[in-house]
């Protein structure tokens, strides 16, 4: 049974909003993104444009196309981060086909929007860090992301080979996890809403392009050996970047795994104090990580409104850490990358280790 936020009266969610939508209604600005956005996202586009054509139609010397391998690995991650999450939340801009366009750039690296939108907007931020429905904590048993997961003998070692299968992750994702998804008609234990003659064209039609543009192609103008170390150096840089940015917002540790009750399928808080306890940000005073992962580090932010622009984040988080405090609340906190990263290396340890 699909588990259940408790109703409440004068709930914490209805006073964040009211002092948020404050926020922006005193200062006379949209929740969307604004002309910094918009510039960003041409920059990244391009440069992905120019990487690729570069690669494949110039071929560089591996000392030069290596670094160029690795640098649009950390491209592709941040359209996903940047333009594709902004779009398919609508946060993107005010105008709609703009945000659809958005929405959709993850198309252009081979993953399908359809599944996208159903793992990501509809279940994971629903039921944040819930064992059994949010797929983000469910990478199969090679790896424990929460203590009510049944734990292997190998899991006391996770928090040093978790390196490696979150360098996978791209490639996983395109070429298999898509397609489970299509064929089980289910993401985990959830099933897909209908698929219209629209959505299937769509997926075989990105799929087709994405193995063409980046498998055919590429093998036909630098050969077969040359193609797989290339695509997999991005990919893995990819996989790596997509993965840890994801994980330090949740599985860190401070953060928490609710249950939902075994009789009436009732989750113990209400949806805005679940999304606070089970969210982490990091590294929220450093701009360059801030301006690469859009606004990702400030994951509490983005949960409480994902459909307020990344590029507000900064200011809302003065409001939500101020409600926290006065309702006394953790606000879970990393002040730098390295310091998230290494608590989600203890997290991963414990669960290795305990329960």
């Amino acid at each position: 049974m699909t588990p259940k936020f408790p109703a409440v009266k004068d709930s914490l969610h209805a006073e964040l909003r009211r002092r948020v939508n404050n926020y922006f209604e005193t200062n006379g600005i949209p929740i969307t993104g604004d002309a910094n956005l918009f510039i960003k996202a041409i920059i990244l586009m391009l440069l992905f444009g120019i990487l690729y054509v570069h690669l494949i139609f110039f071929t560089p010397n591996w000392y030069f196309a290596i670094p160029e391998l690795i640098l649009m690995g950390g491209v592709v991650a941040a359209i996903g981060f940047n333009i594709m999450h902004d779009g398919s939340h609508g946060s993107f801009s005010r105008i709609k086909w703009l945000n659809h366009i958005a929405a959709r750039s993850v198309n252009l690296v081979g993953a399908n929007h359809f599944m996208w939108n159903i793992k990501h907007n509809m279940i994971h931020h629903s039921f944040t860090n819930i064992d059994g429905v949010d797929d983000d904590i469910e990478v199969g048993f090679l790896m424990r992301m929460a203590p009510t997961q049944k734990k292997y003998w190998m899991h006391r070692f996770q928090h040093m080979y978790f390196i490696v299968l979150y360098m996978l992750l791209y490639v996983f994702w395109i070429f298999f996890a898509d397609y489970k998804k299509y064929f089980s008609s289910k993401i985990g234990t959830v099933s897909l809403k209908k698929m219209q003659i629209g959505d299937h064209l769509g997926f075989w039609l990105i799929k087709v392009f994405h193995f063409f543009a980046f498998v055919i192609i590429p093998i036909y103008f630098i050969g077969w050996i040359d193609w797989l170390t290339g695509f997999l150096t991005m990919a893995a840089v990819t996989g790596f970047v997509l993965s840890i940015v994801f994980q330090l917002a949740h599985t860190v540790e401070g953060t928490v795994f609710p249950e939902a009750d075994p009789v009436n399928s009732k989750l113990p808080d209400e949806f805005a104090l679940h999304q606070i306890k089970t969210t982490a940000n990091f590294a929220t005073q450093n701009k360059l990580v801030s301006w690469l992962v859009g606004g990702l580090n400030f994951q509490i932010e983005h949960h409480l409104f994902p459909k307020i622009s990344h590029i507000h984040y900064p200011a809302i988080s003065n409001i939500v850490r101020a409600v926290c405090n006065e309702y006394q609340l953790q606000y879970i906190e990393y002040p730098t990358l390295s310091s998230a990263i290494s608590a989600h290396i203890r997290f991963l340890r414990k669960m290795g280790k305990d329960y």
